[in-house]
């Protein structure tokens, strides 16, 4: 199996990569790819994380063909189109010595014919062997951390709770937990699963505000026989991670 640079960009050139992204999405279902609550540098950055993090997955299980006579490597974006066709992307090799080893060519539905020089087209990214991690088991304990998740993310509560007093915060967030429990209990999709650091992990609705809405994602970690929860994410950041899986469930997180 080839090894392949962990970084995206160290694997290939993008020459416009903002407009190779909005091509993508335009030939791929529609999706929103925005964040609703933090401002960001560059549009669609929910689509740019997950090529950037699809492909280091890839690179990983060595997911990326390239034909017997090198003149063009692929991989599998994992994205479909509207009509359900796979998207791949396709590169041919840098002309320019000395920079990355592949030029990107453009994304391509599996059955166009400049996909036909593969004998074999690469799978797409998979992140667990173990289809249990993606349930959350409402019978076994969870420990949450919660004076560290709020030493260590306070500024990420929204107003009045971030200007509290830890003690009476810490009163509401297991107050939030406890209901966020509950909810999981009528309903195991409320337990989303995301992938980061090379682990896949729970996100469960924070509602601290008010009942119907969450402001934050609290991050549950299984140790086997319980769970551990040490650090909450914005809604922003936990959609992001949670996309690398699959498209969440809108039943609180929603891009």
């Amino acid at each position: 199996m080839a090894a392949f640079p962990e970084i995206l960009f160290d694997f290939a050139f993008f020459p416009r990569f903002d407009e190779n992204i909005d091509q993508l999405s335009e030939l791929a279902e529609t999706e929103d790819w925005g964040y609703q609550n933090t401002e960001s540098d560059y549009a669609l950055p929910v689509l740019r994380n997950y090529v950037r993090f699809t492909y280091a997955r890839l690179a990983e299980e060595g997911k990326i063909e390239i034909t017997d006579d090198g003149a063009k490597a692929v991989f599998n974006s994992g994205l479909v189109t509207e009509t359900q066709e796979p998207i791949y992307a396709m590169f041919v090799p840098n002309e320019i010595e000395g920079r990355q080893p592949w030029f990107f060519s453009g994304w391509y539905r599996r059955g166009e014919y400049d996909l036909t020089d593969f004998a074999k087209l690469p799978d797409m990214a998979n992140y667990y062997d173990n289809p249990h991690l993606l349930v959350m088991d409402v019978q076994k304990e969870l420990r949450p951390n919660l004076e560290h998740i709020i030493a260590d993310n306070k500024e990420r509560f929204p107003a009045p709770f971030n200007a509290m007093d830890n003690y009476m915060l810490q009163t509401f967030l297991k107050g939030a937990i406890d209901n966020a429990i509950e909810r999981v209990r009528r309903n195991y999709k409320a337990a989303i699963p995301q992938f980061h650091r090379g682990q896949v992990q729970l996100l469960l609705p924070l509602c601290i505000s008010e009942p119907s809405r969450a402001d934050l994602a609290l991050v549950v970690n299984d140790h086997g026989d319980f769970y551990r929860a040490a650090t909450c994410l914005t809604l922003d950041m936990a959609y992001n991670n949670a996309r690398q899986l699959a498209r969440p469930d809108r039943d609180w997180l929603q891009p």
